[in-house]
């Protein structure tokens, strides 16, 4: 009973996804280099009247460049303490990893597989440290149902539609020369006063920004919508974790 009390005292510390981001892990890191893996493609979720039973739709959105739009703000949020290096990274094998949508004992006592796709798909090695942004879940409350990454839930009932997009991603910080994951966190909802709220960036949108046919990518509102909630979470999600926001090299001595 001890230790399965202890367990779940890790689970719930490890909410807060810190895994060992004390002040001299930190400290220690100089140089670093960022790679997200999370948008590639945007789903459509339908709940409600019209939901039942109905399999999620994929779109591509590859053209949109929201990976490269996410690690060129991370790594000017990041250059503020550390050294950013640019990293060359086989997008597909990051992207096929999706965060858990809570940290739990037993993800605490496993390795994350992550650390081993970096040796193998990232270059160059050496670095102090690596930021990882890839998919995160939640489960939406008003379905059970599991979303994930980039897209939108469209609930449907009697006196209309209410349309929530959605961007839910992990950021890992993991330590360069071993491998070892130092910090981990998925992105927190935004200061909104929806009802049914995601555990991640989420907001209410029109039915425009529903995605018809195949034309999610020409869909310039929902990406321009996507990019905000990336805009407005990843700068605290990055502070949160203690990973970024602090005095700029020059002035810090």
């Amino acid at each position: 009973m001890q230790r399965l009390a202890a367990l779940l005292l890790l689970a719930l510390l490890g909410a807060c996804a810190a895994v060992d981001a004390s002040p001299p892990r930190l400290a220690a890191i100089k140089t670093i280099g960022v790679i997200s893996a999370i948008g590639d493609d945007f789903t459509l979720t339908k709940a409600g009247l019209t939901g039942l039973g109905n399999s999620a739709q994929r779109y591509s959105i590859e053209s949109w460049g929201i990976d490269d739009l996410i690690v060129s703000r991370a790594n000017s949020l990041l250059s503020r303490r550390f050294e950013v290096h640019p990293v060359t990274y086989r997008r597909g094998a990051f992207a096929a990893l999706e965060g858990d949508s809570a940290v739990t004992a037993v993800n605490l006592l496993r390795d994350d597989p992550i650390k081993k796709l970096i040796p193998a798909e990232a270059s160059p090695l050496g670095l102090d440290a690596y930021v990882i942004i890839t998919k995160a879940k939640s489960t939406d409350g008003s379905t059970s149902r599991t979303v994930a990454g980039f897209g939108i839930v469209n609930r449907t009932a009697v006196f209309g539609s209410y349309p929530q997009i959605h961007a839910l991603y992990m950021v890992r910080l993991i330590d360069g020369h071993e491998f070892n994951v130092i910090a981990k966190r998925t992105a927190s909802p935004l200061d909104n006063t929806e009802m049914i709220r995601l555990a991640g960036p989420s907001r209410l949108v029109e039915d425009s920004f529903l995605p018809t046919g195949n034309d999610a990518a020409q869909n310039e509102q929902l990406k321009s919508a996507i990019i905000d909630l990336i805009e407005r979470s990843l700068p605290t999600t990055l502070q949160d974790m203690g990973a970024s926001i602090g005095p700029d090299r020059e002035s810090s001595g």
